[in-house]
């Protein structure tokens, strides 16, 4: 005897709902063929530049979507959130379209550019608040201004009128294309978009598959899959902020529950590499969660040669001083940038020497720093060497083993690459 699946919050008919409230209101965002992309994966690559929306990011369509429809009493209450940056800029620019109060709670540790774009797009509908150093301590302050207020909490993915919202993004790219792609990737933090994704397709368009990309450290929607509910996860790398979430929603769970869609795990480095790209070759900033689903492209997918394949790139919200950490992690993950301990001998030359004989002609020393700075005759320095190409590292280890110098090469696995990274 079979069961029946388990009914979802949320289904193709919200999504239509969702997509007419915002009609008018958020202009569509381009879908656009990437060259790039398809010649790097032999695929026919789209990307859905959410990017490029008011606010630079997907996560006003959901924020739209259930402020809009509250109703008149709870908006003269307002409304509070809390967020680390697109959520809080999705509620401000909705309540500023809404004229609705918002009080906006940020960390302390939010770079003041989003705290400033925060006020610029809610201007006197919006009163921003840093509260604690991490999200789990603004979201606990939001939740507790909202029991005592009578505000209503707007929650960033956990909610069927946010994934509603969320699933006009790929509704919206499929009337674009104008046919059905054999795929859709798309970024996955809380799950929202992925519900929102899956809730769309799964009844107009079943055959499509869709992949969900997970920070591979903050893959959070796989834990709940395999234990089967919503489990947090022990350690989260912060890196991919838009995207690092430690425990998926119980609505969002429920969805792809029922749908069951292939979770791909990416490395950091690897979304830093597709940054570099996105920004270098086709002049797109982005985010870390934003090249999550372009990064996620590859032979793991198992797609056929010439598959058309819609990438959701889900935000532009980057820091620019992230930019150096971006380029390190991006060398480290392609092998070219590594990091040895050497002692030089006791005589003159010894670092003349270890430039001339141990290092290739395209390599390129990116850090020396002397480890016993009272010591500089008998103490190691740290130093970077950056390869031309990372074929270049075997004839790198064999002339170091050679030379006179004591050479110790650093693993990422040492506690000093957190001093480095």
């Amino acid at each position: 005897m079979t069961t029946s699946p388990v009914p979802t919050p949320v289904t193709a008919a919200d999504v239509a709902e969702a997509a007419e409230r915002l009609a008018g209101v958020l202009p569509p965002t381009p879908l656009q063929r990437n060259e790039r992309l398809s010649e790097r994966h032999g695929l026919d690559v789209w990307l859905k530049r959410e990017d490029l929306t008011p606010v630079r990011s997907y996560k006003v369509r959901g924020a739209y979507n259930v402020i809009s429809r509250l109703p008149a009493e709870q908006r003269e209450r307002g409304v509070v959130c809390a967020s680390a940056g697109n959520h809080a800029q999705g509620v401000a620019f909705a309540c500023a379209a809404l004229g609705v109060g918002a009080r906006v709670y940020l960390p302390r540790t939010t770079p003041r550019q989003k705290r400033e774009r925060v006020a610029r797009l809610g201007g006197r509908h919006v009163d921003v608040v840093s509260h604690g150093d991490t999200y789990d301590e603004a979201a606990a302050a939001a939740r507790e201004y909202a029991a005592g207020s009578g505000t209503t909490l707007i929650p960033a993915f956990d909610d069927p009128r946010t994934i509603a919202g969320q699933g006009t993004v790929v509704r919206e790219a499929l009337g674009q294309l104008g046919r059905v792609p054999d795929a859709v990737v798309v970024p996955v933090g809380g799950g929202g978009l992925l519900a929102g994704t899956l809730t769309w397709l799964r009844e107009e368009h079943p055959g499509v598959l869709v992949v969900g990309a997970e920070p591979q450290g903050a893959a959070s929607m796989a834990l709940a899959l395999e234990h089967g509910r919503p489990v947090p996860l022990e350690e989260v790398d912060p890196f991919v902020d838009g995207a690092a979430v430690r425990l998926v929603g119980e609505h969002t769970f429920a969805v792809a529950d029922r749908w069951r869609p292939r979770l791909v795990a990416v490395p950091e480095g690897r979304i830093c590499v597709e940054m570099l790209d996105l920004y270098q070759s086709d002049g797109i900033i982005s985010e870390p969660a934003g090249a999550l689903a372009p990064a996620a492209l590859g032979p793991v997918l198992g797609l056929p040669e010439g598959a058309t394949v819609v990438c959701l790139l889900s935000g532009g919200n980057n820091d620019v001083s992230r930019y150096a950490d971006i380029v390190e992690r991006a060398l480290l993950f392609e092998d070219r940038k590594h990091y040895f301990l050497v002692e030089f001998p006791q005589e003159p030359g010894a670092l003349r020497r270890f430039l001339d004989d141990v290092l290739g002609p395209d390599d390129d020393i990116t850090l020396f720093e002397y480890v016993k700075r009272s010591n500089r005759e008998t103490g190691p320095a740290l130093v970077g060497v950056e390869l031309g190409a990372p074929e270049d590292l075997e004839p790198l280890l064999k002339r170091m083993a050679s030379a006179p110098h004591r050479i110790e090469r650093v693993s990422p696995d040492s506690p000093l690459f957190s001093f480095l990274l």
